[in-house]
């Protein structure tokens, strides 16, 4: 094939074999400081959150849907900051997941999956409940590393800058 002609073969035509888990986590802060986690029924304490639709579904977008469908608090997507990307292996797959802040004033969280939180609760970030859901101690690792929050290892790229953070 000549250098300047455009090959008519069919590429792509098949989508890859999955590798990877696309998720994010909501840092939701109060004007008070607190911010909100989730008890889970495997007793972890975790960020509100999950899967990122794959769909044309941004990352803003999946963060104020998983929030709003995880406690009932609604905010814009345009109010939604993604301040990291944190990347692990699990059992060879990997987990993407992506940090997202917002504030809110003082609402109270409705626990409207049952099945999978037991409750939420406002917490001082220096006085985290444990254990903590390994993302979401990822994600406030990176949100706020001065507090020293144990982790898997993984691999951050900061997105925005820290104007999300204390």
């Amino acid at each position: 094939m000549a250098a300047d002609s455009v090959s008519t073969a069919p590429r792509n035509t098949l989508p890859p074999k999955a590798q990877a888990g696309f998720g994010v986590g909501v840092v939701v802060q109060a004007r008070d400081g607190r911010i909100l986690l989730g008890r889970h029924r495997d007793g972890t304490w975790e960020l509100p959150g999950g899967k990122i639709d794959p769909t044309h579904e941004s990352v803003a977008a999946a963060a104020a849907r998983e929030l709003r469908e995880e406690t009932g608090l609604t905010v814009a997507e345009e109010a939604v900051t993604i301040f990291a990307m944190v990347h692990d292996v699990v059992a060879g797959i990997n987990r993407i997941s992506m940090a997202a802040h917002v504030a809110v004033g003082a609402e109270v969280a409705e626990v409207t999956e049952p099945h999978l939180i037991s409750a939420w609760r406002w917490t001082e970030p220096d006085a985290l409940p444990g254990p903590l859901f390994h993302p979401s101690a990822q994600i406030l690792a990176v949100w706020r590393p001065d507090l020293g929050i144990a982790h898997p290892p993984a691999h951050h790229l900061a997105i925005a800058p820290s104007s999300c953070t204390p």
